[in-house]
């Protein structure tokens, strides 16, 4: 056995789609599964990094990552990677809906529609399709994990000025997950949501800020240092570890939860 791989296995012979994968908490959670046994088909847009991860990922274990250039906000191509990927790898038991944008940032009468529709499109339109064409195949398993990334802004943070859309796709995703939850109950299927804090990642490649959100900012004082568990924002390995869990039979009986993984520092605003 590699030295790479992590003593837990607990994801052998096991199938797991991570959208937004080729980079941040998306691709650490694709690192982390795979070396707990996991076969991971890996979601993204951005070809170039998904497939390096696919790459490095079967260099750990052989023909293990599958990568594909997928749009989730795009119904044909998300139902087209799907089912590439149970054909693939023979079922599907865990999903990472962890795909979304920052999109643009701004006062809400300069916002554009199409700025408010492609934010919902790629986060609230993105989670429904990933959710919409795996649940098929969870169902037959008997049993699965599902997990979404949504955000504590939204939820447990209101203070980001100008960021209406995102913030909204937020809180959507949280009742979205819990609706889902109770209605797969009883298929065995869990549906969990994790709301992070700051985590250095490469989403803000995808914020568009409008000039105008000066005029609406109202001046917050904080304590030195965002996050009081930290010296900066968190990691996606944090995060990776706890979307383990998540997947895994040790939560076994976690299901519509919330959980917050911020350092603390949503309690600040």
């Amino acid at each position: 056995m590699s030295p790479n791989i992590a003593k837990k296995q607990r994801f052998i012979g096991k199938t797991a789609i991570i959208t937004g994968a080729g980079s941040g908490i998306g691709r650490a959670t694709a690192i982390q599964l795979a070396r707990e046994g996991a076969n991971v088909a890996l979601f993204d847009l951005v070809n170039e990094r998904n497939f390096e991860l696919e790459q490095k990922l079967n260099k750990l274990r052989k023909d293990c990552a599958l990568a594909l250039d997928v749009d989730t906000s795009d119904a044909e191509r998300m139902e087209e990677a799907v089912r590439q990927t149970v054909e693939r790898f023979g079922g599907l038991d865990i999903v990472f809906a962890n795909a979304g944008i920052n999109g643009a940032v701004g006062p809400i009468e300069e916002l554009s529609l199409s700025d408010w529709e492609h934010t919902m499109s790629v986060n609230l339109t993105g989670t429904f399709l990933t959710l919409k064409y795996s649940i098929p195949h969870l169902k037959k398993k008997g049993k699965g994990s599902i997990i979404i990334t949504s955000s504590i802004n939204g939820n447990s943070r209101f203070a980001s000025f100008g960021w209406s859309p995102y913030s909204t796709t937020k809180a959507g995703q949280v009742a979205f997950a819990k609706m889902a939850a109770l209605e797969l109950a009883k298929f065995k299927i869990r549906v969990n949501v994790i709301c992070p804090g700051a985590i250095s990642t490469n989403i803000d490649e995808s914020t568009e800020f409008n000039e105008e959100v000066g005029s609406i900012v109202i001046p917050i004082e904080f304590p030195q240092g965002a996050q009081p568990l930290a010296d900066g924002p968190g990691k996606p390995d944090n995060v990776a570890e706890l979307v383990s869990f998540l997947a895994s039979d040790e939560s076994i009986h976690i299901t519509g939860a919330q959980i917050v993984i911020d350092g603390a520092e949503s309690l600040l605003s």
